[in-house]
């Protein structure tokens, strides 16, 4: 029997997020620090930069993986193990982290009780394979869990001017299956865009898309008729995704070309 004040709601802690298996505790302060460090945590958690910690709850039947050295605690009776299947596979998965930037291992957890992850400062975005047709491909290093009925896979880039010009990798992590995917994020989910295509097309100037339907083309186009065009209007060239998907982006570049506010007005 388990018992844990882990999830009872308190001034401090609450649950923002559930998918199961997956839920979000988020603390709204964070009280562990010094008189030194009080002013800085204040205002830190005023623009929302707050801890947070994915916990997923096993029946008996369902099983998870994480991304390497994530797990803080395992409550119940929870067993682990590796997605190494053989050393044929760990060197597949080998060259797939050197490619993706993602961890060779991915510990498996299954059982009955609580997984709880340690405690990270990004955003934590809970995602169903399904919103996204037969695949989603995420930026490398954002994956931070998901259910066993999830694929994992490395996947490239199919043109050549998405491998040259694109800028988002030349291999990327693809999640397929059926599930919820947790991914990290440093853009909260308030600020993502979302966008639906139904045999339509999007451009993007820039590399801001964070995941994308695997069923949508990606290439890299002029965003005029000519190249010398292209560069002249200052647009130069834009990332392109075209079919029928998803394509989730941040709304700029890391605050790229935004403009300050004039401190007169």
């Amino acid at each position: 029997m388990i018992m844990t004040n882990l999830f009872d709601g308190n001034q401090n802690r609450k649950i923002i997020e559930k998918r199961d298996p997956f839920l979000i505790l988020e603390y709204e302060r964070d009280l562990s620090v010094s008189v030194n460090e009080a002013e800085q945590a204040y205002f830190a958690s005023e623009m929302n930069i707050r801890k947070r910690q994915l916990v997923a709850k096993l029946n008996g039947q369902n099983g998870v993986f994480l991304q390497a050295r994530e797990m803080q605690l395992m409550i119940g009776q929870i067993e682990a193990s590796t997605n190494i299947k053989g050393a044929g596979d760990l060197l597949k998965k080998f060259v797939g982290s050197r490619l993706t930037g993602e961890t060779v291992v991915k510990p498996y957890y299954r059982g009955e009780g609580y997984l709880v992850l340690e405690p990270t400062y990004r955003y934590i975005i809970l995602t169903d394979i399904a919103e996204w047709g037969p695949g989603v491909v995420a930026e490398d290093g954002m994956f931070l869990a998901c259910e066993d009925t999830v694929n994992l896979k490395v996947t490239a880039r199919k043109s050549v001017s998405s491998i040259v010009f694109g800028e988002e990798g030349i291999f990327n992590t693809e999640f397929s299956g059926k599930g919820i995917v947790a991914l990290e994020s440093t853009v909260p989910a308030d600020e993502l865009i979302v966008v639906d295509l139904t045999d339509d097309i999007i451009r993007i100037d820039g590399n801001m898309a964070i995941a994308w339907s695997s069923s949508l083309s990606f290439t890299v186009e002029k965003t005029t008729e000519t190249l010398i065009g292209s560069f002249a209007s200052g647009e130069g060239l834009v990332n392109v995704y075209q079919g029928t998907g998803r394509v989730m982006l941040a709304p700029v570049r890391k605050n790229k070309g935004i403009k300050l506010p004039d401190k007169n007005s």
